[in-house]
C-alpha cells in the first residue's frame, strides 16, 4: 500500500477563468454511488433501531416546531415513515442511505468545479465512498446522517459562484443552508467563517452579492418557527454545548480524531487537501475556503464540539486533494483497507460478538427485551403509576415497543424528551430504570428495588435497576421541572456521565461521548 503525492504543476492549472470544464465521469462516479447504496441497504435491517432512531421516531410523534436538542426536520421524516412503514428498518433507513450515497456524486461535481478531470472525480468520489463516518452516518437515521451531505452541497454551490460569478447559486445556498438549519444548527459557524475570510482575504465581493442575502433572509425566515419555540421554552438550546462539552473525553484529541473519521485514504486527503487549500496558486481564488475550514474546526475544538461536526468540510477537501495531485498514487490496496474500515462500522458481525466499544452496535440491540423487563416490573406495580426512565435512550424504546407490552406511555427527564410529556397529576407511584436511590429520593418518599435488567445480550442496560418510587413529594406540576436535565445520564451525582448499571461504567462513560447530538 502506497501513497505518493506529485503536486500538479501551474501549468496545469485550469485557473479561475477557465470557461470549459472536463466533463463530469458519470458512469464511474454513478457506479461508485450505487456501491455505497448497496451496502447501506444490505446493512439497513441488521441488528435493531439504533437508540437515537428510537428518539426521533418518539419526538416525531409529539410533532412541534421545535426541539430542546434540534431542529424538527429529523423527527418529522423518522414519524412519517414510521407511520408509512410500521417497523421497517428498511424505509427508516433508505434517506440517509440516499444523502450517503449522492454525496460521493457532489463530491465529484467539486472536483470538477475545481478543474479537475475525469480521474481525479473519480479519486474524490471514492474517497467519500470509503470515509468511516460516512458508513456509520448512512447507515442510521440520525441528524449527523444529513448534515454532511448538506454541507457539502453548499461547499459545491460556493466554489462554483467562485469560478462563474453566477449569483443565483448563492440563493441556492441560502436554500439548501435552510434545509440545514431544521437538521442542526452548526451551518451558521461555516457561513460566518466564510464571511469573515472572504472580507479578509476575498473575495470581497462576495459579501456585497444581494442574492447572498437573499438566501441569507430566506434561510433565517424558515428559522422563525423554532425559534418561537425555544423562546417559548426558555432557549433551552443554549444549553446544549455545555451538555455536549460535559460528555465530551476528546480534548486535544479533536483533530486526530476528525482525521480517523475520514478513515485512511480520506484521513490523507483531508490533510493533503488542508494544506494545498491553503498554499496552491492555482486555488488562490478559493483559498478563502481553506481558512474558513480552518475557522470552522477551530470554533468546534474550543468549543468541546464532536470531531465529526466537520465532516461537512470532507468533500471539499478531497475534491482540492485529488485536484492537485494529479499523480497521487493511492494503490487499490489503500482503498480496499479503508473500505474495510468503513465496513466494519456497519452491523455486519452477528449480534452476538458485538465488541463492548462498539456504541452503534450496543445501542442498537435489546431494546424489546428491555422493554419487556420494564413491562413486568410496570405490571407489578399498584394502580396509577408511570413509566419513568433515567435517560432518552431508553425511553425511546419504551415509547415504540411499550404499548405491546401493556405500558400506556414512558417518560423521562432526559435532555429533549422531558419537553415531551409529564406522568398525570394523579400518580402515586413510579417504575424508574435506571438512577440510584439516593437521585430518586429528592422525589418520592418511599424507594425501593423491584429487580434488575439482564436481557443476556449485552446491552448497556444489564444489571440496571428497576425501582418502584412511591409518594411524591409535591404535585407533579411542580415536581416534573425538577426531573428536567440536559445530559443523557447525569443527574444521579448531579454532575458527570453515569451508566444506568454500575458494572459498565467505564465503558459506558466511553460509548457516550461517541454520542451524537
Amino acid at each position: 500500500m502506497t501513497l505518493t503525492i506529485h503536486p500538479r504543476k501551474p501549468a496545469q492549472s485550469a485557473g479561475i477563468a477557465r470557461e470549459h470544464l472536463f466533463s463530469l465521469a458519470v458512469r464511474p462516479v454513478l457506479l461508485i454511488a450505487a456501491a455505497v447504496a448497496i451496502a447501506l441497504l444490505m446493512a439497513s435491517p441488521r441488528y435493531g433501531y439504533f437508540a437515537d432512531e428510537l428518539y426521533f421516531i418518539a419526538a416525531g410523534h409529539h410533532l412541534s416546531w421545535g426541539y430542546a436538542d434540534q431542529p424538527p426536520l429529523i423527527p418529522l421524516i423518522a414519524s412519517t415513515l414510521d407511520a408509512l412503514f410500521p417497523d421497517s428498518l428498511v424505509a427508516l433507513r433508505v434517506p440517509p442511505m440516499l444523502v450517503t450515497a449522492a454525496g460521493v456524486v457532489v463530491t465529484a461535481l467539486i472536483a470538477r468545479e475545481l478543474g479537475g478531470d475525469r480521474r481525479a472525480q473519480v479519486l474524490a468520489a471514492g474517497a467519500w465512498a470509503v470515509t468511516v463516518q460516512f458508513a456509520s452516518a448512512g447507515h442510521l437515521l440520525a441528524t449527523w446522517s444529513f448534515d454532511p451531505f448538506l454541507w457539502t452541497v453548499i461547499c459545491w454551490l460556493v466554489v462554483r459562484w467562485t469560478r462563474c460569478r453566477r449569483d443565483h447559486l448563492l440563493l441556492w445556498a441560502g436554500v439548501i443552508t435552510a434545509v440545514a438549519l431544521q437538521v442542526k444548527f452548526l451551518i451558521p459557524v461555516w457561513w460566518l467563517c466564510v464571511g469573515i475570510a472572504a472580507l479578509a482575504a476575498g473575495p470581497r465581493e462576495l459579501l456585497r452579492r444581494p442574492m447572498l442575502w437573499c438566501g441569507a433572509g430566506f434561510a433565517a425566515l424558515t428559522m422563525v418557527p423554532t425559534l418561537l419555540w425555544q423562546h417559548a421554552h426558555g432557549w433551552p438550546q443554549l444549553e446544549m454545548p455545555a451538555a455536549i462539552a460535559a460528555e465530551n473525553w476528546y480534548g486535544w484529541l479533536f483533530l486526530p480524531t476528525a482525521v480517523a473519521c475520514a478513515g485512511l485514504v480520506g484521513g490523507a486527503a483531508v490533510c493533503y487537501g488542508s494544506w494545498r487549500l491553503l498554499r496552491s496558486p492555482n486555488l488562490r481564488p478559493y483559498r478563502y475556503l481553506g481558512w474558513a475550514a480552518i475557522g470552522t474546526t477551530a470554533i468546534f475544538l474550543l468549543a468541546d464540539g464532536r470531531p465529526y461536526y466537520v465532516a461537512g468540510l470532507f468533500g471539499l477537501l478531497y475534491a482540492v486533494a485529488a485536484v492537485e495531485a494529479p499523480k497521487l498514487r493511492l494503490t487499490g490496496a489503500a482503498f480496499a483497507v479503508s473500505a474495510c474500515l468503513a465496513l466494519a462500522t456497519l452491523p455486519v458481525l452477528p449480534a452476538s460478538s458485538i465488541q463492548r466499544f462498539d456504541t452503534f452496535g450496543r445501542g442498537s440491540i435489546g431494546r424489546p427485551q428491555l422493554t419487556s423487563a420494564v413491562a413486568d416490573a410496570y405490571h407489578r406495580a399498584p394502580p396509577r403509576t408511570a413509566v419513568i426512565t433515567h435517560d432518552y435512550w431508553s425511553a425511546g424504546a419504551l415509547h415504540h415497543y411499550g404499548s405491546a407490552a401493556g405500558i400506556p406511555e414512558a417518560y423521562s427527564g432526559s435532555r429533549g424528551f422531558w419537553y415531551l410529556g409529564r406522568p398525570p397529576e394523579d400518580t402515586e407511584q413510579v417504575v424508574y430504570l435506571g438512577g440510584n436511590r439516593e437521585y430518586l429520593l429528592q422525589f418520592f418518599r418511599d424507594v425501593r428495588p423491584l429487580t434488575t435488567v439482564d436481557t443476556g445480550l449485552g446491552t448497556y442496560y444489564e444489571g440496571t435497576t428497576i425501582w418502584l418510587a412511591s409518594g411524591p413529594r409535591r404535585p407533579w406540576a411542580e415536581l416534573w421541572p425538577q426531573f428536567r436535565r440536559m445530559g443523557i445520564f447525569d443527574g444521579t451525582t448531579g454532575s458527570g456521565t453515569e451508566l444506568p448499571g454500575a458494572q459498565t461504567t467505564s465503558a459506558f462513560t466511553a460509548a457516550t461521548a461517541a454520542v451524537p447530538s
